[in-house]
């Protein structure tokens, strides 16, 4: 029997997660905060609902994609929260990239209500979403996951069981702090070629065929010499992940000094007016100082 699924937020990712399920067979009802943006989707065959809890409350998988901490709060427990309406034994699926400690609280939360819980954010931008090739990064039970599994299939390429629960979240952190901190310094690397009189597309190429080359490097490199920021990851959520990523760290005993120096950018970048763009408008500020 094919499992019905609620998904809630339908931001940048979200869009194309739920019109994959779709595709794949699976019965949607489909959850954003300003419904606007979900009514496409009925035209696809999805239901729309008003609440988070009138999405949850005849599904079998409930999936959460939304910006933060404070938004997966909002639509798991808020007023009409996804969580006081699931049914026992129902699979919650927390896939925002939020805080490993916000995670053992929402599963504890779960458990309390008879439901099952996986931590799953994703590796991947806005066109991994639309051609199902996300990565899901996993945190929780095995056996859970292979109930979850069919689901997650029908938007990835590939799904990773790291560990316990938090260990997605974690793993995801950690993949965005790695990822924030090269973007930083390629904005930074960039501008001194563009200041230099160096030639940019020779210099970019010996950079995108050396040692530092990266997929990374070579597609958002390639966004910000042209200036092209539709965004495929938003620049104000890199800052977020940046940030969260030190206080994770921090429980561990570790100082992120390079992620504090990558979020200063991106903070740089949000308040020239650039936090809704995409990721690689981080080099604008350096630019207009030049």
């Amino acid at each position: 029997m094919t499992q019905r699924v609620a998904i809630l937020g339908l931001g940048t990712m979200g869009i194309g997660m739920a019109k994959n399920l779709l595709k794949a067979g699976f019965p949607v009802t489909a959850y954003n905060r300003t419904r606007a943006k979900a009514e496409p989707l009925a035209a696809e065959g999805a239901q729309i609902a008003n609440t988070p809890a009138e999405a949850a409350a005849d599904a079998d998988l409930i999936l959460s994609m939304v910006s933060d901490n404070n938004a997966s709060r909002a639509v798991w427990i808020g007023d009409s929260g996804a969580l006081q309406a699931a049914k026992p034994a129902t699979i919650l699926v927390e896939s925002g990239t939020v805080t490993p400690a916000w995670i053992v609280e929402l599963a504890a939360l779960a458990s309390e209500r008879k439901l099952e819980f996986l931590d799953a954010p994703v590796t991947g931008t806005r066109m991994h979403a639309e051609g199902a090739q996300l990565v899901f990064l996993v945190g929780g039970s095995a056996s859970v996951l292979e109930r979850a599994r069919p689901a997650l299939a029908a938007m990835s390429r590939d799904i990773v069981l790291l560990g316990p629960t938090g260990s997605g979240a974690r793993m995801k952190l950690i993949n965005n702090f790695l990822s924030g901190v090269q973007v930083a310094s390629l904005a930074e690397g960039l501008a001194w070629i563009e200041r230099s009189g160096l030639d940019r597309e020779q210099a970019l190429n010996v950079l995108k065929n050396g040692a530092p080359g990266s997929p990374v490097l070579g597609v958002v490199s390639a966004r910000m010499a042209t200036s092209s920021y539709d965004v495929n990851f938003l620049l104000s959520l890199m800052r977020k992940d940046l940030h969260y990523a030190g206080l994770d760290a921090a429980t561990l005993g570790l100082d992120l000094e390079t992620a504090k120096a990558a979020e200063s950018r991106f903070a740089s970048a949000i308040d020239a007016g650039y936090g809704d763009k995409d990721m690689s408008a981080v080099i604008e500020p350096l630019r207009a100082r030049s």
